[in-house]
Order: C-alpha cells, then structure tokens, then sequence
C-alpha cells in the first residue's frame, strides 16, 4: 500500500510510519517541521520506501495515489498549540479540508487524528463516542479543541456528500520514547523533573485523572483502523481505560528513578480537564484492540529512553 502521513515528524507520527514501513508499505511524510523532530525524520530516512517532503499540509498538493491517507499534522501539546494557536487552528481547518478536497472523487481511505480534548473537561466519566462533551469554545485551549472538532465535522460533512471513506480516531494521552523532554505534557515533565531531582510541578491538588496508552499500543490500534476493511463506526476512541490520578503518576515517576525530587503544587490551568478516561467498546469490536502494556512497565522504557537526554 501507498501512504501518505501527515506530521509524519511527531512523536506519533514518527512510530506509526516506521509501522507501515516495516509492514513493506510505502510512505510518503510529510511535516513543515514546527514541532515535529528531524531526529525522528533521521530514523525514517533510512528506509528505502519512505520519502519524506517539507511542507505545510494546507499547502500540499496529493496529486499522487494514494490507498490511505493518515493526517496527524497538528501541534498537540497544550505548550506548542498555545505558542502557534493560528497554525494549530490551520492544519486542522485548512489543512483537512484541503485532503478531504482532494480525495472527494477517489477511492483513497483517510483517518483523520482527533484527540479526547474534543471532550473538554467532560461531566461524564469514562467517555464515550457519542458524548458532545463540555468544551471552552473560547479559552486558551480552543484553538486546539475547536479546530479538531471541526475538523471532525468537516470529514463527516464529506462522507455524507462523497461517501469518502474517513476514519475518525479520538487520541487519548499517549506516551513512550521519542517524545520531547520540553514537550510540556505530564509523563515527560515528570520525567525529566525526576531524573534532574527537580521538584515535580503537580497542577492543582494532583486529583485530577487521566489514562495513559503507551506509544506501542497506540500505534498498533492505529495501524488497525488504517488497514481493516469495512469498519462500520466512523468514529474511535483510542486510549488505555485504566484511569489514575495525576498525584499518583507523580509518585510512580518517583519510585521507578530513584529520584531525591519533591513534588510541588501550583495552580490549575484555565479549563484543564478534571477527569480523562475512554470508553473503548467500539475499538475492542471494531479492530479486535485493548492496550496491553501496563504503566509501570511503559513508564520503565520510558524512562529508559530519557535517560539518554540528561
């Protein structure tokens, strides 16, 4: 199969292309590098079927044939879509329409990467596919939840018109090796907290849950819902069910290094979810997958990894 991958440099990114590349599929990446990583283009370059192009996805022209399109291209963390609002707002508007537009009269498959935070700070617990969610439409974290959201509507205002077959995957907390130290998120500052025997910042009285899916887990769900045939529901949850408090992560970071650090409380940012948690029946039907890595042992090669970095 030909795929094209968007924001193919990014911590997702960059593991679900290697997938298709190890599976004998072809890729071509494509990412204008904002926050993607050239490290992770390094580890792709060195397969020969993959290709790999600098552009934004609003501008790129997929005058190619392609089987799956997989567009990821989207500042993610609340640091990176909070310093580039207006670009994290495009590549989701802008940018989707343009694949979307470019596919409407072909047969080219396109899953398209939401996120839970389409969600908000939800008022029920765990979420399901069909919950409208509770969202600021006009907070600090808008620009990346309102963009996804529309996103979303845009791919089914398509489908409904075009029959395009789209793919909508809502995209719990992830983690594992090759995200970015200053990435911003909790298991990466933690982390890296610890490892320095820097006090841990813990938002808030620590509380607040969330569930975390390791990258291997992630990426093989992905890589499903790519790949399988006639896939009835449009939209999927894909995240790890297991819910935990963020004081408790904190304490296992601690444990696993070792580490002298303290943990440090500090105010609650403007409508940061107080509880995150998926409901995965669709996914466990549809592509026949749960996550299987626990935390602890996702945490230790994570750890692992950025060991390397300090």
């Amino acid at each position: 199969m030909r795929i094209l991958l968007t924001g193919v440099c990014g911590f997702i990114g960059s593991h679900i292309a290697e997938k298709f590349l190890k599976e004998g599929n072809e890729v071509l990446g494509v990412d204008n590098l904002l926050t993607g990583r050239e490290e992770n283009l390094g580890i792709l370059s060195g397969y020969k079927n993959f290709e790999f192009k600098k552009t934004n996805v609003e501008d790129f022209v997929a005058d190619q044939d392609f089987d799956i399109i997989l567009h990821l291209a989207s500042c993610a963390s609340p640091k990176d879509y909070i310093k580039y609002p207006l670009e994290t707002m495009s590549a989701n508007s802008k940018g989707t329409w343009n694949l979307l537009e470019s596919i409407k009269s072909k047969k080219i498959r396109l899953v398209y990467g939401s996120t839970s935070e389409v969600y908000g700070d939800p008022l029920i617990t765990p979420q399901h596919e069909e919950y409208y969610g509770n969202v600021n439409p006009v907070g600090e974290r808008s620009v990346y939840d309102e963009s996804k959201r529309f996103g979303e509507a845009l791919c089914m205002a398509y489908y409904r018109k075009f029959n395009i077959d789209v793919r909508i995957i809502r995209i719990f907390n992830t983690y594992g090796p090759r995200m970015k130290m200053e990435d911003g998120r909790v298991i990466p500052n933690f982390i890296t907290q610890a490892l320095k025997n820097e006090d841990l910042t813990v938002y808030g009285d620590g509380n607040q849950t969330r569930s975390f899916c390791y990258i291997d887990d992630m990426v093989e769900a992905i890589y499903r819902v790519c790949t399988k045939e006639n896939i009835k529901e449009r939209i999927l949850n894909l995240g790890n069910p297991y819910e935990i408090k963020i004081i408790d992560v904190a304490r296992i970071i601690l444990k696993l290094t070792s580490s002298s650090s303290d943990i440090k409380f500090l105010s609650l940012p403007p409508d940061d979810p107080k509880r995150r948690c998926p409901v995965i029946d669709r996914a466990k039907k549809e592509i026949e997958w749960e996550p299987r890595i626990s935390l602890e042992e996702g945490l230790k090669k994570t750890i692992e990894y950025f060991k390397r970095f300090i």
